[in-house]
């Protein structure tokens, strides 16, 4: 079975740096969607930044330009380095994959797109 594994979250200043990662175990050779969220307190989950089965990447507009994800298949490991991190990113961070990746009409950044999850990491911004 599949196992999702976060790692790297930690407590930073406002302008500080992260880097997220997810160990994927038995990495799928099939296709796959591979993606980042996060929830907040009290707040919905919401997607941050995933990559799509064609390499292309998508991010949320809160994050672009500051998050940059990526993957490592010979780590079998998901990347998330967060750059000037923000109060507002304080949140549990999620891997998540959907595997095998569902075809027809799909949402990236959307929770309901992914059947695989992480335990979490937390990300705290002080200010």
């Amino acid at each position: 079975q599949v196992q999702l594994q976060e790692s790297g979250g930690g407590s930073v200043q406002a302008g500080g740096s992260l880097r997220l990662s997810c160990l994927i175990s038995l990495w799928i050779r099939s296709t796959k969607h591979v993606g980042w969220f996060r929830q907040a307190p009290e707040k919905e989950r919401e997607g941050v930044a995933a990559i799509d089965t064609d390499g292309s990447t998508r991010y949320a507009e809160s994050v672009k330009g500051r998050f940059t994800i990526s993957q490592d298949s010979a780590k079998n490991t998901l990347y998330l380095p967060m750059n000037s991190l923000k109060p507002e990113d304080t949140a549990m961070y999620y891997c998540a994959a959907d595997v095998p990746a569902r075809g027809g009409t799909y949402n990236l950044l959307s929770q309901s797109t992914y059947n695989l999850w992480g335990q979490g990491t937390q990300v705290t911004v002080s200010s």
